[in-house]
């Protein structure tokens, strides 16, 4: 029997290509309110973010605050990867999460696999997140990140 999925408030996340957009593009298509920090000049490897996306810029321009600040302001984050180990930017979110004390949970498709939907359920019950931070690579790191991030949110929370 599946796991019923708990309501999300809110998803935020830092508007780079690849995981974050993947993200913000599903809030949008379900109707789920969206947010998030991106970096001073809504700076990302293709441009600068599209206003679409309901993000506030930081102070700075390192992209480090930006992650900082939406693990901070999240009830917990979901580090999406389709490779086992994270790196990067993936990397100091999950150090960010630790030292701040906020539960965070690394998918990854290579190891999870089908049962990605399942882990993310349970993290989300068991961390009553309302407000789900998700992060991951960017498109230039991973490219098919951003089609496994909306297909495991997807089939948690339903097609768009």
């Amino acid at each position: 029997m599946p796991l019923p999925v708990p309501k999300l408030l809110r998803i935020i996340s830092g508007g780079q290509t690849g995981a974050d957009r993947a993200a913000l593009d599903f809030a949008i298509e379900q109707k789920i309110p969206h947010g998030g920090w991106c970096p001073k000049g809504r700076k990302a490897e293709d441009g600068p973010i599209a206003s679409r996306y309901r993000l506030r810029e930081t102070l700075s321009a390192r992209y480090s605050q930006r992650t900082e600040w939406n693990v901070r302001d999240s009830d917990g984050t979901v580090v999406f990867s389709l490779k086992p180990r994270l790196v990067g930017g993936s990397a100091r979110t999950n150090v960010f999460a630790h030292s701040l004390g906020k539960p965070v949970m690394h998918l990854s498709r290579k190891i999870d696999g089908e049962f990605a939907v399942e882990r993310q359920v349970r993290f989300l019950r068991e961390h009553k997140i309302r407000t789900l931070n998700i992060a991951g690579p960017r498109a230039s790191e991973e490219r098919e990140v951003y089609e496994f991030v909306r297909e495991i949110l997807t089939r948690a929370f339903g097609s768009p």
